[in-house]
């Protein structure tokens, strides 16, 4: 399913590694909870660049349809033992001993995890919400 106008050319993207992960991080960002997230610098590529402020793009769900348009706000290159609490909370995902231990389950999932692990942080805004069919 494409992205609806203006974002048929915006990179589209899930959060998590799995379709109930998507679904989870997807609930979070549009009840206002999430407005950060991060991934490993050595993810990103041509297919999914290192977002940039003003940059906007579009989130699926866990079953790949749009579900929003979200505009980065600022970007910070880290290393993974960096990360403040503020960050990580700013994430919504639980208390800051919770959040670094599912990243670190995640990382350690997708390619390996290591305390200099390089991240690009997130911190962005939801711009537009998509209708979706009801599942």
């Amino acid at each position: 399913m494409k992205p609806p106008a203006p974002y048929e050319n915006a990179v589209t993207f899930q959060f998590g590694d799995s379709p109930e992960l998507a679904d989870e991080l997807l609930a979070l960002v549009l009840s206002g909870a999430k407005t950060a997230t991060c991934g490993a610098l050595r993810d990103f590529d041509e297919k999914e660049p290192v977002p940039e402020p003003g940059r906007r793009d579009v989130v699926l769900d866990g079953r790949g349809r749009p579900a929003c348009a979200i505009e980065t706000l600022s970007i910070v290159i880290q290393r993974f033992d960096e990360v403040d609490e503020a960050f990580a909370l700013a994430e919504g995902e639980g208390p800051y001993d919770v959040w670094r231990a599912e990243h670190i389950a995640y990382f350690d999932r997708n390619g390996g995890y290591a305390p200099d692990l390089l991240l690009v942080c997130e911190r962005f805004r939801v711009v537009e919400v998509f209708e979706r069919e009801a599942d």
